[in-house]
């Protein structure tokens, strides 16, 4: 006996009828809605209140590993359930799947890997594309992919749900598709700009950023102290990655802030490190979340009333100069920037402090490039060979690449041996596929190992 459905009090469940309405009449809908409407955890729960889910499974995608685990995590509490059973998901190397399960939620790249062996998503009622707006390259194949097999399963329907960015182009890529946008943050935000090289400090050494971090958070538990009508707020600071996450955390503790407690959140670390910043086990203190652009859209943090954002996030970038695949530290967009200010904006009026200077915001792009703009398109081309999802110059991307740099990426893989002058791909080309890095140092690991010095050629290429 399944428990019956109940809507807690978000955006989205304001608009419940209106959704189940355009999901029931239409194959393809876009659900558009700032982070905190709720469209990530309700939106299965009307899947499976329209009587989907019970022929098929109503997959739900996240672009991270982490917001896909939480995200099952409290689905499977909503509908009061044991995880794995009605609910499961599905991540690399760990599933928690049953027979009994109607909601799998999981990576894109897992539902990209099924394509190959369920070509037409058989098991599958509902797609459902969460954060489709990060458009990463699994996102956009998947889009591709399902715009030409839709007409081939009339009864399998696809939900794109993004935030407020970049609708029209979802809704036109799958031919003018209804969009409905539902709003997210209730509160106002005050957004405060505290550019790091113009703080003042107490030494002449330049300012770094942990410095700014800090005096942010000094600054903020002075606004708290000073409005507060209930216990402290907690604060959520982004930053680019796990170094300066730990680097941020150990300023903090040196700094012995009474009664707070800093808390990171990262895809690395272990489940039940991951579920304290989830489940509010908390006593009378402040909590200051540290997290990678992972908090930005994917996830939620509970209680969040301040936001630090030093507006910094790596991305992956290619450069057609030095033929390299990098992770730089770069600037984020005013879209990105705008979605960690709203962050705040949930529980009650919050405030953001942006460690740069308003000029320098309002200079930024708009929006994040597509990950196809900016990435070695060899790369792509093989990703596309070993999933079969064919030529490249005739994939329906959103986004399509230029075609010098197709013929280009298709000339370095005949030159690694990874595909022969017809554009097959070789056993090399297949070894190459499954290895995570740049195909150039993929080729040197692949030969490394044939001639046996694989452990001093992993040295050379990690570097």
């Amino acid at each position: 006996m399944t428990s019956p459905i109940t809507y807690p009090d978000l955006p989205v469940s304001a608009r419940r009828d209106e959704i189940l309405a355009a999901i029931r009449d239409n194959q393809v809908v876009v659900i558009a809605g700032e982070t905190g409407s709720g469209k990530t955890t309700q939106i299965p729960k009307m899947c499976l209140e329209l009587g989907l889910g019970c022929a098929g499974l109503i997959g739900h995608t996240q672009p991270r590993r982490l917001a896909a685990r939480a995200v099952a995590s409290r689905l499977a509490e909503e509908l009061n359930t044991p995880l794995g059973e009605r609910v499961g998901f599905q991540v690399r190397f760990h599933d928690q799947i049953s027979d009994k399960t109607q909601i799998k939620v999981m990576t894109d790249g897992i539902l990209l890997a099924e394509t190959q062996n369920d070509r037409f998503m058989a098991k599958y009622d509902v797609i459902i594309i969460d954060e489709a707006h990060e458009r990463s390259l699994n996102i956009d194949f998947l889009l591709g992919y399902l715009k030409n097999i839709l007409p081939k399963r009339p009864d399998l329907k696809l939900i794109i749900t993004s935030a407020t960015i970049d609708l029209a182009r979802f809704s036109e890529h799958f031919d003018n598709a209804p969009i409905i946008e539902v709003s997210g943050r209730t509160f106002p935000v005050d957004v405060l700009y505290r550019p790091v090289h113009e703080m003042e400090v107490e030494d002449e050494k330049a300012q770094d950023l942990q410095q700014g971090i800090l005096q942010a958070v000094d600054e903020l538990i002075a606004i708290d102290r000073s409005k507060r009508t209930q216990g402290p707020g907690d604060i959520l600071v982004f930053l680019p990655g796990e170094r300066e996450i730990r680097e941020t955390a150990d300023t903090l503790r040196k700094a012995e802030l009474r009664d707070t407690e800093i808390i990171p959140l990262y895809a690395r670390l272990s489940l039940a490190e991951q579920n304290r910043v989830f489940h509010e086990q908390r006593g009378a203190g402040r909590r200051i979340v540290l997290a990678t652009n992972v908090a930005e859209t994917s996830l939620t943090v509970p209680g969040i009333r301040y936001v630090i954002d030093p507006g910094l996030a790596r991305i992956s970038r290619y450069s057609y100069r030095s033929k390299v695949q990098r992770l730089p530290v770069e600037a984020v967009s005013q879209a990105s920037a705008n979605q960690r200010a709203g962050r705040c904006g949930r529980v009650a009026a919050g405030t953001c402090i942006r460690l740069y200077a308003e000029e320098d915001f309002n200079n930024r792009p708009a929006f994040t490039d597509a990950e196809i703009r900016r990435t070695n398109l060899a790369a792509v081309i093989l990703s596309m060979l070993q999933l079969k999802l064919g030529d490249i110059g005739r994939f329906p991307f959103v986004d399509p690449p230029d075609s010098r740099f197709i013929n280009d990426g298709f000339k370095l893989l005949e030159e690694l041996g990874a595909v022969t002058k017809q554009r097959q791909l070789t056993a090399v080309g297949r070894d190459l596929a499954r290895l995570p890095v740049d195909p150039r140092i993929g080729r040197m690991l692949v030969e490394a190992n044939r001639l046996g010095a694989l452990t001093e050629v992993l040295v050379m290429a990690s570097a």
